[in-house]
């Protein structure tokens, strides 16, 4: 047995998967079961260094989906036999299924994290490098894990609380599973009541006429603007490329209070016509921002051509430059829909009216003692679902957006 670097490390690794993840699973057990689970994540760690030292002695393990599932049986087996039968603290009487499952996918997550991990080494020694991307692997690996949690975990509570009732939650406030027995009526009635008795359905609509307009209008003074910073000589034009982003510079709050006393006099407060002159200011420099640097990487060459056979400048811009434009103009509207979509303190401050109300505006009413917490959860759901599948499916837009024009502009 060759017990160098890459072997002690690999014993390491095994403890921190092992233990991070019967932490995460006994979670997940308490969550989705309501059972009071205390994970033994000493002696899960443990396992893992057992674990560890089987995938690195024996490299087969790391290539071999059937010498997997044996190693994940064997490991699930092994923490049963160290912890008395008892892996969360709890008798396996109670619930069964429940834990057999989080005790299954324990074993699984944990034997494969370390065979991504060790892929490629054996038991001994190692060249520096190699040693440097062993780290780095179980940094990546713990980072992926830990915001992947962060991020799904207050989501799943969300989504998991709009759907029981209020009896459930007061008898146990860890228990999130759900009886699908109940019947769909019942099932969701936090969301029926949210259309039927809150006005969701104005507050959504609110949403979606405010975020629309507003990427059109931004979309309008955007593309003409960045085209000529992009593409025109004009005196100053170094300075408006540069300066473009400045609006940011101003905290939001400190724009409220006076927009307020203008909007107030001038009858915008209260009114959805308000939030169409503020958004498009705030999203219009960011847009211009993103669209010219795109522009700029588009060959000018197409354009000079298209002026030689006789094309206006209009007819250029909307025949060749804006065909050729449109992933980032889908990032925009993307991005401009979601700052319109998400916007509260403008909405909070100018809206006092139950039917101007938009989404973000309209899920703050419902943070009452007067109103059931299963519902607020409903109407977060209801505010963050529909950005989210937006935001999914026009995400490659997004991206190709953002980092085209990055090298040029």
């Amino acid at each position: 047995m060759r017990f160098g670097v890459i072997t002690w490390m690999a014993l390491l690794y095994g403890a921190i998967w092992g233990g991070l993840w019967m932490t995460l699973t006994g979670l997940l057990l308490m969550l989705v079961s309501g059972l009071i689970a205390v994970p033994t994540i000493g002696m899960a760690a443990l396992v893992g260094v057992v674990t560890g030292g089987a995938v690195i002695f024996f490299p087969a393990f790391q290539h071999s989906w059937r010498r997997q599932n044996l190693l994940i049986l064997g490991v699930a087996v092994g923490l049963l036999l160290v912890t008395a039968g008892s892996p969360f603290s709890t008798p396996l009487s109670e619930k069964p299924l429940y834990q057999f499952a989080a005790l299954l996918i324990w074993a699984a997550l944990s034997v494969l994290s370390l065979t991504l991990c060790l892929d490629g080494y054996q038991a001994g020694g190692a060249k520096r490098y190699r040693i440097e991307l062993l780290v780095i692997r179980l940094l990546k690996g713990l980072g992926l894990v830990l915001f992947s949690v962060f991020v799904a975990l207050p989501f799943y509570v969300m989504v998991m609380t709009s759907l029981k009732s209020q009896q459930s939650l007061l008898g146990n406030p860890l228990d999130f599973s759900i009886d699908f027995g109940q019947g769909f009526a019942s099932l969701f009635r936090s969301y029926i009541e949210l259309f039927t008795q809150f006005h969701f359905g104005t507050f959504l609509m609110n949403s979606a006429i405010v975020s629309v307009i507003t990427v059109l209008i931004t979309l309008f003074f955007a593309i003409p603007g960045a085209y000529a910073v992009a593409r025109l000589r004009f005196p100053g034009q170094a300075f408006l490329s540069r300066s473009i982003l400045l609006i940011y510079m101003v905290p939001a709050i400190v724009l409220v209070i006076p927009l307020y006393t203008v909007f107030s006099q001038l009858g915008l407060r209260n009114s959805l016509i308000g939030l169409l002159v503020v958004y498009p200011a705030t999203t219009i420099p960011v847009a211009l921002y993103m669209l010219q640097g795109y522009f700029r990487g588009l060959p000018g060459e197409l354009e000079e051509a298209g002026l030689m056979d006789g094309l206006s400048r209009l007819k250029v811009i909307t025949k060749i430059t804006l065909p050729l434009a449109l992933p980032a103009l889908a990032s925009v509207s993307l991005y401009v829909f979601m700052i319109a979509w998400n916007e509260f303190l403008f909405a909070f401050m100018f809206l006092d009216d139950f039917s101007m109300f938009t989404l973000s505006r309209g899920v703050v009413s419902l943070n009452s003692s007067e109103v059931p917490r299963q519902h607020l959860m409903a109407g977060a759901v209801v505010a963050t679902a529909p950005v989210l599948v937006v935001f999914l499916w026009f995400e490659k837009y997004l991206v190709s957006g953002l980092t085209a024009g990055s090298v040029k502009g």
